[in-house]
C-alpha cells in the first residue's frame, strides 16, 4: 500500500475546522471515559458486566478481560488532547483519522447505554459502527507513518489496540446477541467463529499499523475466551486462533524491511 510522503503539515487555512474537529475528539474521549465508569458501575441501567454474564455464551471473555478498557480509556485519552494542541492541529495525520476517531467514541458511549439497559440487539449494531470507525481510522494510517515514538505511542498504538480489543468484542457480542435470542453458538460454531476470527486478524495484522498493539489486544482477548470456555474444542481453537495471530505478526514486522515502524507504526 503507497504510503502518504507529503508532509505532514499543511498550510493552516483549516485552522477553525481543525479546531472544531479536535475539540469533538476531546469531548468523545470524556463521553467514552464516563459512560465506560458510568455503565461498569452501573449507575445507569445495569452493570455492563452483569449484563453480559446473564447471557453466557462460549465466547464470553473471562471478567479480567476487561481490564484493557482502562488502557482503551486512558490511551484514548492521552491521543485526544496532544491532538488538540495547536501544533499538532493541522497535522495530515489528525485531519484523516478525527472524525473517525470522535464518532468512535460517540458510538462506544452508545453502545455502552444500550448494553445497560439491555438493548442487546441494538447495541450489536452500534459495536459494529464503532469496528467499522476504527478500522478506518487504522487504515488511515497506514498512509501516516508515525513521525517518531510520541506518534507510535500516542497515536498509532492506541489506535490499534483499541481496533484489536473491538474486532473481538464485536463477535463476542454476536455471540451474546445471540444467546439473548435464546441462540447461543454450539460448540461446532463457536470453534467455526474462534478459527475465522482468528484468520481475519492474522490478515489483517499482515496490513494494519502498529502490529504489536492490534495483535496485543486480539490475543488478549483469545486467551481470556480460552480461560473462561468450559468447551475444550473452543480451547483448542483459540490457542491455535493466538498462534495464527502470532505468526502474521511477526512475518508484518520483518517484510516490511522496517522492523520498528511496521511493529509500532
Amino acid at each position: 500500500m503507497r504510503r502518504d510522503t507529503a508532509p505532514d503539515r499543511v498550510a493552516p487555512e483549516r485552522g477553525r475546522a481543525d479546531l472544531f474537529r479536535s475539540v469533538a475528539v476531546l469531548v468523545a474521549a470524556a463521553v467514552q471515559t464516563a459512560a465506560g465508569v458510568v455503565g461498569g458501575a452501573g449507575l445507569w441501567g445495569e452493570p455492563v458486566g452483569t449484563v453480559a454474564n446473564s447471557y453466557p455464551t462460549l465466547l464470553l471473555p473471562a471478567g479480567g478481560a476487561f481490564a484493557i478498557w482502562t488502557l482503551i480509556y486512558a490511551t484514548f485519552a492521552a491521543l485526544a488532547v496532544r491532538q488538540a494542541l495547536p501544533a499538532q492541529r493541522a497535522r495530515r495525520t489528525h485531519r484523516s483519522t478525527g472524525w473517525w476517531l470522535a464518532s468512535a467514541g460517540v458510538l462506544n458511549a452508545g453502545w455502552v447505554a444500550l448494553f445497560a439497559h439491555r438493548e442487546i440487539v441494538a447495541a450489536q449494531v452500534v459495536i459494529v459502527a464503532l469496528l467499522v470507525c476504527l478500522t478506518v481510522a487504522a487504515t488511515r494510517l497506514t498512509h501516516h507513518p508515525a513521525a517518531g515514538w510520541p506518534d507510535r505511542l500516542l497515536v498509532h498504538t492506541p489506535v490499534a489496540v483499541y481496533t484489536g480489543w473491538v474486532a473481538m468484542a464485536t463477535v463476542a457480542g454476536a455471540a451474546t446477541t445471540g444467546a439473548a435470542s435464546d441462540a447461543a453458538p454450539s460448540v461446532t460454531v463457536a470453534v467455526i467463529a474462534v478459527l475465522l476470527t482468528g484468520a481475519v486478524a492474522a490478515t489483517a495484522a499482515l496490513r494494519l499499523p502498529a502490529v504489536v498493539g492490534y495483535a496485543a489486544a486480539v490475543c488478549w482477548a483469545l486467551i481470556w475466551i480460552v480461560v473462561g470456555t468450559p468447551a475444550a474444542p473452543v480451547q483448542v481453537a483459540g490457542t491455535f486462533a493466538v498462534v495464527m495471530v502470532l505468526v502474521a505478526s511477526v512475518v508484518r514486522a520483518y517484510r516490511a524491511g522496517d522492523v520498528t515502524r511496521s511493529a509500532w507504526g
